[in-house]
């Protein structure tokens, strides 16, 4: 399956590709991943990148539309993948159009903006290898250090509640008229997030046809 997960910063896109990832035996392609690790390498375009996201702003079309385009050429790719964070804008999904991928579901995970800025505030990353925690949702079992490596846990920058309440802004006026879009293509579907792990993956198994 083809499939792109959509939803406000915090939303849990992340987690619930993993999950869908795993069961069905397809890459997870994470934008937001592949730009963090371009801005702990020093490299031009995490340069580039960190003031965009340290100010709650979108990463040029451009520059994004590249690095995706260069993933999906991959091999892993051949019998499907899930694109998380991609596409932000209308434009980047007629992008995806005009690259000639075709969806088979574009999932919207749907929580309201007040939960997210609770859920953020307690989220924990691990600049090391990039594993995400959450203070009551899902600690670390090492406490204030990583499970997978043991390195320190840190707040992002850009989850402080100034910079939250600027991407939700960015989300609301420049991602979600994405659903449209897609809505409009007949593959979109709408997952409450709200609630657990389990029960809100179990939704999405759902949403996806998947038992």
């Amino acid at each position: 399956m083809k499939i792109i997960f959509l939803g406000a910063p915090g939303a849990g896109k992340g987690t619930k590709a993993e999950i869908v990832a795993k069961r069905l035996g397809i890459p997870t392609i994470s934008t937001g991943a592949i730009i963090r690790e371009a801005i702990s390498s020093g490299t031009e375009l995490g340069i580039k990148a960190k003031k965009f996201i340290e100010e709650g702003r979108l990463v040029s079309d451009e520059v994004v539309i590249g690095i995706i385009k260069s993933r999906l050429a991959k091999s892993d790719c051949s019998k499907g993948f899930i694109l998380d964070g991609f596409p932000r804008t209308v434009p980047q999904a007629v992008a995806l159009d005009d690259m000639g991928v075709t969806l088979d579901k574009v999932v919207s995970i749907e929580v309201p903006d007040e939960v997210i800025v609770e859920r953020m505030s307690g989220r924990r990353v691990c600049k090391k290898c990039g594993a995400t925690y959450h203070l009551t949702d899902n600690p670390s079992k090492a406490g204030s250090r990583c499970d997978r490596c043991g390195e320190e846990l840190t707040i992002r920058s850009d989850d402080a509640p100034e910079v939250v309440l600027s991407r939700l802004e960015v989300y609301h006026s420049t991602t979600e008229p994405l659903k449209d879009f897609y809505e409009a293509k007949g593959n979109l579907v709408l997952v409450d997030g709200v609630g657990t792990v389990e029960e809100t993956a179990k939704r999405t198994f759902c949403a996806l046809g998947v038992d």
